[in-house]
């Protein structure tokens, strides 16, 4: 769902600008206690891993496609003012350097694509999770469903946005139907990804979850046919033996995602839908896009997910993809070390995320 140029005039353009600077903003502040030494790298993959898994289209009904929007499944990995931060990086990378989604229309875009999908999402999770069994399975389940809410959500805050400030006249009514209904489609494959996604680390690093940290009850895991507890994730003292195997444990973690991201961006999005997305799809059809104008990366050598000196389609695409996922795993984990570093000096680097909510 990039909003392209064009399709909200400037002053509701602006003023969607204004509150997502904002929202970014106190995300940042929030980001410090989230963040740890472990956190803060596996947040810029977050990051990294959205951006391949965008690239991947998959179809949702006939001429129309969908693609991950992220909100979900940052928010439950990483805590959700870090997943804010994630969806911000990833869609300034899109922007400016892919041409996915209007400069002009960055603050529409992390609004409606960042910041409704965190808040929703975040919420039902949290929700479902406080009510049923602390299981990994209800746990997944719960990542499924605020996944698949967070979508239509995302859909009605861009019709709204629409609303007030949309180029073309068209009914509302129309557009609102139209928008929620191919998003609860899109809603269902992001369902999928999100659940196994967080089901899968889930499995092998609950403690890295931050959306399971904190319940009432521990996590429980099947074991050889047993409900043990998960680990839990503690700032306690640790023996240096024990924090060593830790810390390459989160490595081969981090690695094994990067390799993922890659793979994905590089190789597998040659095989996406080419079919338009929903936002696409609702705007060809109901004529929102007569006002759509050039995006002003057009030019950039990325422009389209493709390296424009290339001929090839798939060595092209998948050169871009690789680019991609390692700009974003940079520039996020950068940022993201920079947050954690500024909590640190600040309050000393005894002090967590698990310490703020023991306090």
């Amino acid at each position: 769902m990039h909003v392209p140029d064009g399709f909200i005039d400037a002053p509701v353009s602006v003023a969607a600008g204004v509150f997502a600077a904002g929202a970014v903003a106190v995300s940042l502040r929030g980001a410090r206690r989230e963040l740890d030494e472990r956190t803060a790298p596996l947040a810029g993959l977050v990051a990294a891993f959205i951006f391949a898994v965008q690239m991947l289209n998959f179809p949702v009904a006939a001429g129309t496609s969908g693609h991950l929007m992220g909100g979900a499944l940052a928010a439950i990995l990483v805590g959700p003012y870090t997943a804010v931060l994630c969806l911000a990086v990833v869609l300034l990378m899109q922007g400016i350097f892919f041409a996915d989604g209007g400069l002009t229309a960055l603050g529409v875009n992390i609004t409606v694509m960042g910041v409704v999908t965190v808040v929703v999402a975040y919420g039902v999770f949290r929700l479902l999770t406080a009510v049923l069994p602390r299981t990994r399975r209800s746990a997944t389940a719960s990542a499924f469903v605020a996944a698949l809410v967070s979508v239509p959500a995302s859909a009605v805050a861009f019709t709204l946005l629409y609303w007030i400030g949309g180029t073309t006249d068209i009914p509302i009514g129309k557009v609102l139907t139209a928008m929620v209904g191919v998003h609860v489609l899109i809603g269902i494959g992001e369902a999928v990804i999100t659940a196994l996604t967080v089901g899968a680390v889930l499995a092998v690093r609950p403690d890295l979850v931050h959306g399971v940290q904190g319940l009432a009850a521990p996590l429980k895991l099947r074991v050889d046919g047993e409900l043990v507890d998960a680990p839990a994730a503690t700032r306690e003292p640790e023996p240096a033996s024990a924090s060593a195997r830790s810390a390459r444990s989160t490595r081969g973690f981090w690695i094994t995602g990067l390799v993922s991201a890659f793979l994905l961006a590089g190789f597998v999005s040659f095989y996406a839908s080419a079919h338009p997305d929903g936002l696409e799809r609702v705007a060809a059809d109901q004529g929102i896009d007569e006002k759509a104008e050039e995006h002003g990366a057009a030019d950039s050598p990325l422009a389209d997910y493709g390296v424009g000196d290339i001929a090839n389609a798939r060595l092209s695409g998948g050169l871009a993809g690789v680019i991609g996922v390692s700009a974003t795993v940079v520039v996020g984990t950068g940022i993201f070390w920079v947050v954690r570093r500024r909590e640190e000096d600040e309050s000393g680097p005894q002090t967590s995320a698990h310490d703020h909510e023991n306090a």
